[in-house]
């Protein structure tokens, strides 16, 4: 008897899960489903929509808006769309059903930008490579929290380690890596594809192994939304404290805190800060700040930014700031920045303002604007320049 209630609550079980499998579905539909010329097609079950869109980064930009295409209805009742043949990249994307947004269901793979959740694709055969995971050595990634007796917190940071550390007697490098408005201490590590860019190129002898830590540049925030005991509010895109400084004032505590519990090399040429928009305004910010630190400086879509009228210690006398990192040296200022991103003029004057002093750096213009593609790619170009 006790072996048929056994058998019984199994066999209802497994109905249960594949239930859950299938999410009841009685047809599969892939979507989206890259063919064979690097075209993509989307399909959505919906019989009883009146129209259905797609919208993603894909498609031709309407302005400031991102571009959209209508699917077409089959005599099955489910919708689709084929692009052209697109270029190797990883792409996000949503569907709009009879106006209201929703994720596609077929496909599980979905990130978070601030407080938008987008289903992703990529295209191989090119530079998104970089971006997947492959049969190579991997990297480790964790979540640490560290004390801030500067902001008076304890915060939450990203880590990456290289293949092997754990094994390793060596000490390693670190780069120091900084989201932008809107993100925190996830956005490198899962937009950025960090840990997926970092292992293959240790893995191609491109970039030296190094940690790669990613803060939370939001000086009020301890952690990603969801992450602390914060209220579990919508994320937004400005942090009320986006221009204190504290961010800037605070980032010792960081390094300190790597230093003291990671095997790392502690001397400038060692060290390396970058960051992309608000993240590469606090990274110019925070070098010029600590002139013997990091001998690596990354400016990413990116100018000095703060308002004229701020009365932080950390943009007080700048221009002086900017001369002593200058005559104290480093070994690579670099700035890169897309030819349509709409902070060029303020990048072109904040480069006019280092050539007013005669301050060295190596300028990389790319198409595009203000993307996670760009930012993926500097960082691709910015490793391996690092340490050696």
């Amino acid at each position: 008897m006790k072996n048929c209630i056994l058998l019984f609550l199994l066999f209802g079980w497994t109905i249960y899960a594949q239930e859950n499998v299938s999410f009841g579905q009685q047809k599969e539909i892939i979507s989206p489903e890259i063919n064979a010329d690097n075209s993509v097609t989307f399909r959505l079950d919906a019989k009883e929509a009146k129209k259905v869109s797609v919208q993603g980064d894909f498609l031709p930009p309407n302005g400031f808006a991102t571009g959209s295409a209508d699917l077409v209805k089959g005599a099955d009742g489910i919708w689709s769309f084929t692009t052209s043949k697109l270029a190797s990249e990883l792409y996000s994307y949503w569907f709009v059903v009879d106006g209201v947004k929703v994720h596609d269901p077929n496909n599980a793979y979905l990130i978070r930008d601030v407080a938008t959740i987008v289903n992703i694709f990529i295209i191989g055969n090119g530079k998104a490579d970089d971006y997947k995971t492959k049969d190579v050595p991997h990297g480790s990634v964790v979540r640490r929290w560290y004390d801030s007796p500067t902001l008076k917190l304890n915060r939450r940071v990203t880590i990456y380690t290289p293949p092997g550390y754990e094994t390793s007697k060596e000490s390693y490098p670190t780069l120091y890596l900084l989201h932008g408005a809107g993100g925190d201490e996830e956005a490198w590590i899962a937009l950025g594809r960090t840990a997926q860019i970092m292992d293959n190129l240790i893995a191609q002898k491109k970039a030296k192994p190094m940690l790669v830590v990613m803060t939370n540049g939001n000086a009020s925030q301890t952690a990603a939304p969801g992450e602390s005991s914060s209220k579990m509010d919508k994320p937004v895109f400005l942090q009320p404290d986006m221009f204190s400084g504290n961010t800037e004032r605070a980032y010792p505590d960081v390094v300190k805190f790597i230093e003291s519990n990671y095997r790392v090399k502690k001397d400038k040429a060692n060290r390396a800060i970058a960051g992309l928009s608000m993240g590469g305004m606090h990274s110019l910010v925070i070098s010029a700040n600590n002139p013997d630190t990091f001998d690596y400086v990354g400016v990413f879509s990116s100018a000095m930014l703060q308002p004229k009228d701020s009365k932080a210690d950390v943009y007080a006398s700048f221009d002086q700031k900017l001369k002593t990192q200058k005559d104290k040296g480093y070994k690579l200022y670099w700035i890169a920045i897309g030819k349509t991103d709409f902070l060029y003029k303020q990048d072109m004057e904040f480069r006019e303002r280092l050539d007013s002093i005669g301050f060295k750096y190596t300028y990389k213009e790319s198409e595009g604007g203000h993307t996670w593609s760009n930012w993926r790619d500097y960082l691709t170009e910015f490793a391996p320049k690092l340490f050696n």
